[in-house]
């Protein structure tokens, strides 16, 4: 569903850029910013699983 965007700045991993970048070539997608709203919609659809994602500590770059 479209709606009102409005732009946000943030800062994130060179591989976090790589990977919406590649989401974005694969599945087509007009840019990264749509790849990531994707993603977005999709944890916000799963408010139960939110502790799956956000309590468990990740650190993909130590």
């Amino acid at each position: 569903m479209a709606g009102e965007k409005i732009t946000v700045n943030f800062e994130i991993d060179p591989d976090s850029v790589e990977m919406l970048n590649s989401i974005t070539e694969q599945y087509k997608l007009p840019n990264s910013s749509k790849a990531l709203r994707c993603l977005l919609d999709f944890i916000a659809e799963s408010e139960d699983e939110w502790d799956v994602v956000f309590k468990k500590i990740r650190c993909r770059r130590c």
